[in-house]
């Protein structure tokens, strides 16, 4: 038996278990397409954290939580008509050709960049009103601000090396500087100017082909590790933060950095 028929068998065991479960357990017989949506979300950022930590096993978790939900849409959808799994897995096979002519047509690219620029150019043909109109509002604002910059780079709209971009960063945190230091104190202008500063940031960390999400992430958990070593040290001396000195604080976060 092929591979791929393992893998066939194994969706329609899925299905077969998701009808099982709508029409006989109480809890998913309740659910609504709004109802799972903030869970949606939750499996998502579970995915994320064990792509972060390389943690394959729990990777592989996550993807069989996100692949239940989608089922689970379809499923609710299905009973109304509305769409179906069929209908689901159809729609992104039709969109996948669709936007790789150069795989399916006659299209010719020479590299990565092309491809994403005849996908954002087939997007407007299809009748998105904007370039940008693809990105969801909800998304986080970093990762708005990056999807921005790669949507603009898709229909040319770019800086054309990383040199310009690094100059655009030093002269937005110029100007966040001149704003400090002309009104200490926090108004439109200094917010308008830091988020300036963020945006120029995350455009070059693109260049860098870095993506601002992860790395950020990376550098959190790497603040936690050394703080919560902090907080160790102090408890196994008797001292709470309120009684610990600044001095004693950098002492143990110098030691934590030296710690892999």
């Amino acid at each position: 038996m092929s591979n791929k028929t393992n893998q066939a068998e194994s969706f329609v065991r899925l299905l077969k278990i998701m009808d099982e479960l709508r029409e006989q357990c109480p809890w998913d017989k309740k659910q609504t397409i709004e109802s799972i949506r903030h869970l949606t979300l939750e499996e998502v950022y579970e995915l994320s954290d064990a792509i972060i930590e390389k943690d394959f096993e729990n990777i592989k978790k996550e993807l069989g939580d996100i692949l239940l939900h989608i089922v689970f849409y379809s499923r609710i959808a299905s009973e109304t008509k509305l769409f179906d799994i069929k209908d689901v897995i159809d729609s992104i096979c039709i969109k996948l050709v669709d936007r790789h002519p150069h795989i399916y047509g006659e299209i010719k690219v020479n590299s990565e960049e092309e491809v994403k620029q005849n996908w954002e150019k087939i997007k407007l043909r299809e009748g998105n009103r904007s370039v940008l109109s693809g990105v969801p509002k909800g998304l986080p604002a970093l990762i708005k601000a990056q999807r921005i910059q790669e949507k603009a780079s898709g229909v040319g709209f770019d800086w054309q090396n990383k040199l310009q971009v690094w100059e655009k960063v030093k002269e937005e945190i110029r100007e966040l500087e001149k704003e400090v230091q002309d009104a200490p104190l926090v108004n439109e202008k200094i917010e308008e100017e830091f988020g300036d500063v963020l945006f120029s940031l995350i455009n070059y960390g693109r260049f860098l082909k870095l993506n601002p999400e992860d790395v950020l992430e990376k550098t959190n958990q790497k603040f936690i590790k050394r703080f919560n070593y902090i907080e160790t040290k102090l408890k196994e001396k008797g001292i709470n933060f309120e009684n610990s000195k600044l001095s004693e604080m950098e002492f143990f976060w110098e030691e934590a950095k030296k710690l892999k």
